[in-house]
Parts: structure tokens; sequence; C-alpha cells
């Protein structure tokens, strides 16, 4: 994709999670050096499964989803299916993005191996960075789903620096902070998102119409790391062992 555009073009790849309030607060704070230098990302991402609701989010039965597992293009490895395909490059690419943009050094990752199924419906992937470790978690299975009801453990991430820590959770309206200096953790109201940072697409043209550079997670720059754990993620679970990126 990025070789097939133009320098006069401009590549975005959209990561819904970068117009989520609470998250773009998490950036924000982590920016201003509140939580000082990052060195762990923890993130946990998923949902009940991708056949628990049909047209217009209407729930199935378990046993409607269990019939048409084995059927499903969801759970067919040629097809890219799987929880880690999924949802790993949410974690990955906010993770970087909380990160400065950094690399790590190498990707360890397991998956689950569900009795008749080709994919995997649970992953645990650390990646390993000369700063320190972070860890993405994906499922398909949460008890829950976190657009209605968030599940243990919640959706979302937890950040830690230096100096502090913050997380933040899918769809919440704050987020968490505990520094050096307030021990006790405290919440920070979530901004709301003002424009051209609402969405997608008003970021997109913004960035056109003032000829500035794509930032964040949605930048070949950050996404392309965020792709880059992922595939060595996928490397590392079908040899069970750690790749190097």
């Amino acid at each position: 994709m990025i070789n097939a555009m133009s320098r006069r073009q401009t590549l975005m790849i959209n990561w819904p999670l970068q117009w989520v309030a609470s998250h773009c607060q998490a950036f924000q704070l982590v920016e201003s050096g509140l939580i000082g230098e990052v060195i762990n990302v923890w993130h946990f991402g998923g949902n009940r499964g991708p056949l628990w609701h049909g047209a217009d989010k209407a729930v199935k039965t378990p046993a409607q989803v269990a019939k048409e597992k084995p059927h499903s293009w969801f759970y067919k490895k040629a097809h890219g299916g799987g929880s880690l395909l999924d949802y790993l490059g949410y974690g990955t690419t906010l993770g970087t993005w909380y990160q400065g943009g950094r690399r790590p050094i190498e990707v360890t990752a397991t998956v689950d191996a569900p009795k008749g199924l080709e994919v995997d419906e649970h992953s645990i992937v650390v990646a390993r960075y000369a700063h320190g470790l972070s860890k993405f978690e994906t499922r398909w299975g949460t008890f829950t789903d976190p657009w209605t009801i968030q599940p243990q453990p919640k959706c979302g991430f937890v950040i830690a620096g230096t100096e502090g820590t913050i997380s933040t959770y899918d769809y919440d309206d704050y987020v968490t902070v505990q520094t050096r200096r307030k021990l006790v953790p405290y919440r920070v109201p979530a901004k709301r998102l003002k424009a051209p940072h609402q969405n997608p697409v008003q970021y997109l043209l913004h960035c056109l119409d003032q000829a500035q550079a794509l930032q964040g997670p949605v930048s070949i720059r950050i996404s392309r790391i965020g792709q880059e754990i992922v595939d060595a993620a996928v490397k590392s679970a079908a040899s069970k062992r750690p790749v190097r990126l």
C-alpha cells in the first residue's frame, strides 16, 4: 500500500480507537510528561466473538454460534480469521503511539487451539523493547461486549511510566492516573474531541487542506510498526519461539 502511493498522495490507515476520547486524553497526558518516560503498555482487546451478533447487532444463542463457527470465514485460516489478526493491531499500534514510535527488539506470541477450529480465539503477545516489556492480549469470548458492559478484564490500556501510570478503557469518559506526587489513583475527565480530530474523514480532509502530515496511529510511521509487531506475532505463534523484528 505504501509503495503504491505516489509522493503527491496521502495514505491513511484508520484505527477507530484514535477517535476515542479517553485514549486521546491518555496520549495527551503521556505527551505532557505527567508519567515520565513510558516503559510498559498493556492492552486487552476483544468481544464475545464475531458470530454473536447478526444484522443490526441482534444477539444469537450459544447454540447458533457453535453451529456457525466451523463454516464462517471468521474461523478460516486462509481468510485471515482469528482473534489475533482481528484485534492485535489495535493494541500494537496505539501501544506504539504511547511509546513514542519506538520499535521492539523481539516479539513472543502464544495462541490457544480450540478443538475443531482452524484459528485462535485467544492470544497473548509480549513485545520486548530496549526499555522494557509490553503485553497485548486478544480475546474472542469475553463475558460481555465492551460496548455494552465492560467485561473483566476491561478492554483498554494501562500505560506505565517512570513517574506514574494511566489506565484508559474503551468508551469511558475519563482516565485514571497515579503519580509519585499523588499515589492515590484519581480520575481525569476525557476532554470532548474537537474538530479536526473527531473522526477520520474530518481529520484527513483537514490535513489535505492544510498540507499537514498525518499524526498518530493513522500515520504510516506508527501504523507500520504496529503491523510489524502483528506479523512477528503470527510467525512466533506458528514457530513457538521469539521472532526478532
